[in-house]
């Protein structure tokens, strides 16, 4: 059974791409930050199907010094659940999101993005590489706003503009081990990012959707979709690219 990763798995864009990956018969770890409830509910929906084997690990991508455990517990339930030594795909998809006014950024804020959303998984990536099949396949979740320039999202969109930028450096270095990596780029879409933005403010949506080609803002299905066909075999000389799946958001 093939065998993925996928971080920030418990609710959103990760709990939709595992889900999918799952009925793919992938196998899937998925992680979490606080959410273990909602975690361990994924791994209980995989599971019921009966299609794949699943489980949660808990990671905090801003603390690096929290992934030689995080990747020994990865190799621990490798052997343990799928009876091997490595993994087949991975999803770097969590991540933090809001906004702060430039003039008003702290460090600290500053240090909280980008920490979590390009230093994190610059690094867990450079831990469980050597875990990762020759041929493998990695996705990273990246953002339209890397391209666009919404006041407040200075840090945030300049954290997803180096996870692109990354994502075109690491096909390279990895191209000689066959593994391709690309990025998809979100327009908005409805999860809880940004601690539930649309469920606390849902006057938010409607200017959004009117600003989509297509009339609406994204699910995390739409999302999760494009990650679970990027790592399948009908990709497989796609690499090195970032997909905007934003339904044509200021187009």
């Amino acid at each position: 059974m093939k065998v993925a990763i996928v971080t920030g798995g418990s609710n959103g864009i990760g709990k939709s791409t595992a889900l999918i990956l799952s009925k793919r018969g992938i196998g899937v770890i998925l992680t979490y930050l606080s959410d273990k409830k909602g975690a361990e509910a994924v791994v209980r929906e995989i599971e019921e199907e009966g299609k794949a084997r699943a489980v949660a690990l808990h990671l905090d991508l801003s603390k690096k010094s929290t992934f030689p455990s995080f990747t020994e517990s990865v190799r621990k339930v490798l052997k343990e659940i799928w009876k091997r030594e490595t993994f087949d795909y991975l999803v770097n998809n969590g991540g933090v999101g809001g906004g702060m006014p430039f003039a008003e950024m702290s460090e600290e804020y500053f240090d909280q993005i980008l920490n979590t959303n390009f230093k994190g998984p610059f690094f867990l990536t450079q831990y469980l590489i050597g875990l990762l099949e020759d041929g493998g396949r990695i996705v990273n979740t990246s953002s339209s706003s890397s391209r666009g320039s919404f006041p407040g999202y200075s840090a945030y969109g300049a954290s997803k503009a180096a996870f692109t930028s990354w994502t075109r450096y690491l096909a390279k270095e990895l191209s000689p081990r066959r593994i391709r990596v690309n990025a998809v780029s979100p327009g908005p879409v409805h999860t809880n990012l940004g601690g539930g933005t649309f469920d606390k403010h849902p006057e938010f949506i409607q200017p959004l959707a009117d600003q989509t080609a297509l009339g609406r803002i994204g699910s995390p299905q739409d999302i999760g979709n494009v990650i679970a066909q990027l790592l399948s075999d009908d990709m497989g000389w796609i690499t090195a690219q970032d997909i905007e799946v934003s339904g044509g958001f200021l187009l």
